[in-house]
């Protein structure tokens, strides 16, 4: 097969191996850079066009690893593959809900996922209530945009929430405020799933003096066994959000496991070294079994019937 990995960044870990994976599984891989493509809308030709004028029409199947700040351009872009008939790993529409913070935390609750109380608000006025609906201080208060850790305050008294709550305001920035699970004592489990399996899990842990359990930020990785409940939990959260590869972030409570996040472009560094297991691999296998595909097959079926339901 070719398969295509869209992407910004050739050098990230998590890019070359799915690259190194994909070579040694046999497959003819190419990087793409997102900022590179630009497309021909068309109702009987869709293309993808490559820097230089090169028309990407003779690829299998496409790995979408997108960046925040290029979810808007980069789903457009999975969105013409799949029109062309182009087997997405993720499809656009799952990695954009899962981009929204607000509406992917409301699609986990409808699908009754448990999660951290959580409120918003657009106003700043409602600032005393909004900390009050979570359980008052300590509380988190995230973001929507933020990533890795970043854009995540953990305000300790109800004044300093109140401070930090306005502050963000203040930059027309919309935040969520949800309650501080104290007894997680700074960590989390990580729970990677691909093609409906947890293939692998992690426990993160925050460095000393840090409450954020994320690798960025400085967080360290040991291998951990997920109870029953958690494996539940994170493939039913990835299902719901319809991806097919996905980082699932639970807390352990004293209520029981709750979903911290859905992430769509999960990093491998941190559960490769820690496990040992050839994550990348998996997600090529992934795209094998769902395009039916065996050394020395062709691919003409299996491509005709990927366009034809991304058309219905």
């Amino acid at each position: 097969m070719k398969i295509g990995l869209l992407a910004s960044n050739p050098n990230l870990y998590s890019n070359r191996r799915i690259i190194e994976a994909g070579e040694q599984l046999g497959h003819e891989m190419v990087f793409l850079n997102i900022k590179h493509c630009y497309m021909k809308m068309d109702a009987e030709e869709p293309e993808v066009h490559y820097r230089g004028g090169r028309v990407l029409d003779d690829l299998d199947a496409v790995i979408p690893r997108i960046r925040p700040s290029m979810t808007f351009y980069g789903c457009a872009l999975t969105r013409q593959f799949a029109s062309m008939g182009v087997y997405c790993l993720n499809t656009a529409a799952a990695i954009t809900q899962s981009r929204d913070k607000l509406h992917s935390l409301q699609l986990l609750f409808e699908n009754n996922i448990d999660i951290p109380i959580t409120g918003f608000a657009n106003s700043p006025l409602e600032t005393d209530d909004l900390i009050s609906m979570v359980g008052g201080a300590p509380l988190i208060v995230k973001l929507l945009e933020g990533t890795q850790g970043k854009g995540v305050v953990l305000a300790e008294t109800n004044k300093a929430a109140d401070s930090v709550i306005n502050a963000f305001k203040s930059l027309n920035a919309d935040i969520l405020v949800q309650e501080f699970i104290k007894e997680a004592q700074g960590k989390d489990v990580r729970c990677f799933v691909v093609d409906g399996k947890v293939v692998s899990a992690i426990q993160r842990e925050a460095e000393p003096g840090e409450f954020r359990a994320n690798i960025h930020q400085g967080g360290t990785a040991s291998v951990i066994r997920p109870t029953p409940d958690e494996k539940r939990i994170a493939i039913k959260a990835a299902k719901c959000m319809g991806l097919s590869v996905a980082g699932v972030d639970i807390i352990r409570s004293a209520k029981g496991p709750l979903l911290l996040e859905v992430n769509s472009s999960p990093g491998l560094e941190g559960i490769e070294g820690a496990t040992g297991k050839d994550i990348a691999r998996m997600m090529i296998q992934a795209i094998e079994k769902k395009l039916q595909w065996q050394q020395g097959d062709t691919l003409s079926t299996a491509k005709s019937e990927v366009k034809s339901s991304s058309l219905t």
